[in-house]
């Protein structure tokens, strides 16, 4: 298993929370090592994996234990995998061919991102609604439940990540999902964008049980929402504080609630990925410790 840097006082600040280098931040095509060189270079504690890059590395020839030892080498931890679509009710019977699955996304399923947080001993699995459905918020919560009971039996635990043009569409939906389902490694995800793109304020994060937000996702973007949010969400992102969500607030209230979770820096963008791996992950990692300062 990984080495995840835990809380070792129940004082510290948001601030010093680990800071991860999400798979978004950088270009796609991104080799396996130069992932590692890039966050380590920047100075990150851990990484996040999607479920296509850890394909990417096994074409490149390295095997679990290759890569187990290559984090131990670099210093980092496996923060999370992305994502769980297949958890809904409904959406396990779902296939799409492989050559209009662009994103990479369908042909991985339980088995296989299970599979691969055993084999790198990752910290979490995080889950969203893709799909949608004729189902109810009852019913999403007993199949979150569910992926969570199945989830434990290998240490994982769970977040729920809001998507403004899904099922799951505002953080008052997942909350209820995750409270209905009421399972121990089970919480939400708060990232900025879609904090930011579904009016979220930092009063209604502060209201949240602070056990129950075990991942967070920074990043920016203008005040006026994009016209197309999901082509906004995968390639015009902005780095963190340059942009005008209130990051700060939204940190500040997380850190009210003692919010323990590692701080992932997730910017999809087209103009940050052009600049290669090390310097979009330097850029990240600097704006993200300037902001820091703030809150």
């Amino acid at each position: 298993m990984s080495s995840i840097p835990k809380r070792v006082t129940e004082d510290m600040t948001i601030t010093e929370n680990p800071l991860v280098l999400c798979s978004g931040t950088l270009p796609r095509r991104t080799p396996f090592l130069e992932r590692l060189q890039a966050a380590n270079a920047a100075g990150y504690s851990g990484v996040s994996l999607w479920g296509r890059d850890y394909n990417a590395a096994r074409e490149e020839g390295y095997s679990d234990r290759d890569m187990t030892k290559m984090f131990a080498d670099h210093g980092l931890f496996v923060a999370e995998l992305d994502p769980a679509w297949w958890w809904t009710p409904g959406a396990e019977s779902f296939s799409i061919p492989a050559e209009l699955d662009e994103l990479e996304v369908f042909r991985y399923r339980e088995q296989e991102l299970f599979r691969i947080a055993a084999a790198l001993g990752a910290r979490s699995l995080n889950a969203a609604d893709v799909l949608g459905g004729d189902w109810t918020v009852v019913e999403a919560a007993a199949s979150f439940g569910a992926l969570c009971d199945r989830a434990s039996e290998l240490g994982l635990m769970v977040h729920l990540e809001w998507l403004a043009w899904s099922k799951i569409p505002d953080l008052a939906s997942a909350s209820r999902v995750v409270e209905l389902a009421d399972r121990p490694n089970g919480g939400l995800n708060i990232d900025m964008w879609h904090c930011a793109r579904t009016g979220v304020t930092a009063d209604d994060l502060a209201a949240l049980p602070g056990d129950r937000v075990i991942a967070v996702q920074l990043d920016d973007g203008p005040t006026t929402p994009e016209k197309n949010l999901i082509e906004a969400t995968l390639h015009e992102r902005l780095l963190p504080g340059t942009g005008a969500f209130d990051l700060v607030g939204y940190l500040q209230a997380l850190d009210s609630i003692g919010c323990s979770a590692p701080l992932g820096v997730e910017v999809f963008s087209d103009e940050l990925h052009a600049l290669g791996p090390i310097e979009a992950a330097r850029l990240a990692a600097e704006s993200t410790r300037r902001l820091l300062t703030l809150v």
